[in-house]
């Protein structure tokens, strides 16, 4: 088996382009290998059947004429500068940079919230203020208490009788 290098080779012996010592080389080889001499063989049979067919094609121009207009788009082609690529707006530029940026806002936004909704304590060094409690011993008592542990305040509020009660036991505007 001929690699591409030996086989270009036997293209320029056959075409007649090899000097004249390497021309000598190539005939030694080629009588020496089957698979050379093969390959002669069957460049000579494809000349002969592509000088056959050529002779029957007819130009509707000359052939300067033709290969001109190829020659001429050619030329066309390499001349034609690449397209241009118009400026981004303004606003593409900036929607690039602010939908990013507006996801990491909307994602810190649900952290807080969902931070101070589960008194997670979030800040550095300062903890979470527990929400104050408001009780009632009975649900009917009329005495409410209210706890405030950041502010140290416990507040008990007593609901006296409505009208009724104090009109029964005597006048308002007095404490007995």
């Amino acid at each position: 088996m001929m690699d591409h290098a030996s086989q270009l080779e036997l293209q320029a012996f056959f075409d007649g382009e090899l000097p004249e010592n390497e021309a000598h080389d190539m005939a030694n080889r080629l009588a020496r290998e089957s698979d050379a001499a093969a390959l002669l063989t069957e460049l000579r049979n494809t000349s002969k059947a592509l000088k056959g067919f050529e002779s029957d094609i007819k130009l509707p121009e000359s052939r300067e004429f033709f290969w001109s207009k190829i020659e001429r788009d050619i030329a066309r082609l390499e001349q034609a500068e690449p397209a241009v690529r118009a400026p981004e707006p303004l606003l593409a530029r900036w929607r690039r940079l602010l939908v990013p940026a507006s996801a990491f806002a909307a994602l810190v936004l649900m952290v807080v919230v969902a931070a101070r909704q589960w008194e997670l304590p979030i800040g550095f060094g300062s903890g979470v203020r527990p929400a104050p409690v408001l009780e009632t011993a009975l649900a009917d008592s009329g005495a409410f208490t209210y706890r405030d542990q950041s502010e140290g305040i416990t507040l008990v509020w007593l609901s006296y009788p409505g009208e009724k009660g104090v009109a029964d036991s005597g006048p308002a505007d007095t404490l007995q």
